[in-house]
């Protein structure tokens, strides 16, 4: 069973940055890939950005260019390095791990607000 514990939310003005963490812990073995979805109120949850265990990625097309996965495996953790946001970022972020047998684990999530 893999465990992910998320931290980094916050408010923030349009234009600024965030940085958001997930650290995993127990069967990390068993994680093929990982990544961060969002949800904002009243829309469905969408993926943002996800990367492999060979290091491929996949953004969004309304983060590509903004937002910057990244992982390190020796320490079982991930981010998400979010620049020029927008009030549109607005959303629950939730990472998330998906195991080679395709189960998916989520943490908690985690509010990032985009207003000034």
């Amino acid at each position: 069973q893999v465990r992910l514990v998320e931290s980094g939310g916050g408010l923030v003005q349009p234009g600024g940055s965030l940085r958001l963490s997930c650290a995993a812990s127990g069967n990390v073995v068993s994680i093929d890939a990982m990544g961060w979805y969002r949800q904002a109120p009243g829309k469905e949850r969408e993926l943002v950005a996800a990367m492999s265990n060979g290091g491929s990625t996949n953004y969004a097309d309304s983060v590509k260019g903004r937002f910057t996965i990244s992982r390190d495996n020796a320490k079982n953790t991930m981010a998400l390095q979010m620049n020029s946001l927008k009030p549109e970022d607005t959303a629950v972020y939730y990472c998330y791990a998906r195991s080679r047998y395709s189960v998916m684990t989520w943490g908690q999530g985690t509010q990032v607000r985009v207003s000034s």
